[in-house]
């Protein structure tokens, strides 16, 4: 009985409090905006859905890197991702391709949506 009580207890504190934070939730214009960098500098060469597969990359040596690898996963972080995005490849030894993007440095918002 008393685990019965102790699960519709908290099953009550997660249903009020809501199950989680409402950090995730991106201000639509934030999210649009991002979108559209993604369509405009990203698409081509990553791909739709980031797997390094876009149409432009048949003809890049190295290969664009797929974002969903969980071995680079593991080998990177968001501030490295976001001085790629801000800075071009370049800022970080990587391919000069990938042009910087110094507009969205006052951006944050849109840069971490793009992560």
């Amino acid at each position: 009985m008393h685990r019965v009580v102790s699960l519709c207890a908290a099953t009550f504190l997660f249903v009020a409090c809501g199950g989680g934070d409402d950090k995730d939730k991106a201000d639509p214009a934030v999210v649009a905006e991002a979108q559209k960098v993604w369509k405009e500098k990203c698409i081509t060469c990553h791909g739709n859905t980031g797997l390094g597969n876009g149409p432009g990359a048949a003809a890049l040596n190295p290969k664009p890197r797929s974002f969903k690898d969980p071995v680079w996963q593991t080998q990177t972080d968001d501030e490295r991702i976001k001085k790629v995005i801000v800075g071009g490849g370049v800022s970080v030894g990587l391919s000069e391709g990938m042009a910087p993007n110094p507009e969205l440095a006052d951006k944050p918002a849109v840069v971490a949506e793009l992560l």
